[in-house]
């Protein structure tokens, strides 16, 4: 399992999609989420769009290893279902998801994962991409900012950190961190 986290802005969603365009055996961890599509955003593909009745639901029924309110009555999660669905398939998990999520699931698979935060150069550099996407309200902006303040504290609980100041260089990292870890080597471990 490769599980890739980092604040909203940073540049995470970006790198995993490069990675699993690399040519190695990972297939991507769809998330399911309370909230509407956003742009072009596709159901099972970008995520599972459940609405929060259906959210709660799933969690009554105890159908995710892992998941977050992130805002109130926004949730967001890994199904059970993601993770068999995909090794099925012989592949192994790559995951984008938010900091505490990816830390959750470090810890419930400890021995069979890989936890990389990616990392804005600056929380200032973070807010101007935020602000680029146009995708978001001021308020909105505003929360992920703090947000984001508030995870950079979690980083050192991941196993590698890489800094996206440069994406192509984020990427090689990432993918060789990626590749070591799958290859069973110790270079993703940064030893």
């Amino acid at each position: 399992m490769i599980i890739v986290s980092a604040p909203s802005g940073s540049g995470k969603t970006t790198i995993v999609k490069q990675v699993l365009a690399s040519g190695l055996k990972l297939k991507f961890s769809i998330s399911a989420c309370s909230r509407k599509p956003r742009g072009n955003e596709t159901n099972g593909k970008d995520y599972y769009f459940l609405g929060s009745d259906d959210f709660r639901k799933k969690i009554e029924n105890n159908e995710f290893i892992e998941w977050e309110e992130v805002y109130k009555d926004n949730f967001y999660g890994t199904l059970k279902s993601e993770l068999q669905r995909i090794w099925d398939s012989g592949h192994s998990v790559i995951f984008d998801v938010d900091v505490k999520g990816g830390l959750n699931i470090k810890r419930q698979f400890p021995d069979i994962s890989l936890a990389i935060f990616i990392m804005a150069p600056s929380v200032d550099e973070l807010e101007k991409r935020l602000r680029n996407r146009a995708t978001d309200d001021d308020e909105t902006i505003n929360k992920r900012i703090a947000k984001a303040e508030y995870e950079l504290s979690f980083a050192q609980q991941f196993d590698k950190i890489i800094v996206n100041d440069n994406l192509e260089k984020a990427v090689l990292e990432t993918y060789n961190s990626v590749k070591g870890f799958l290859d069973g080597g110790n270079e993703a471990m940064g030893q």
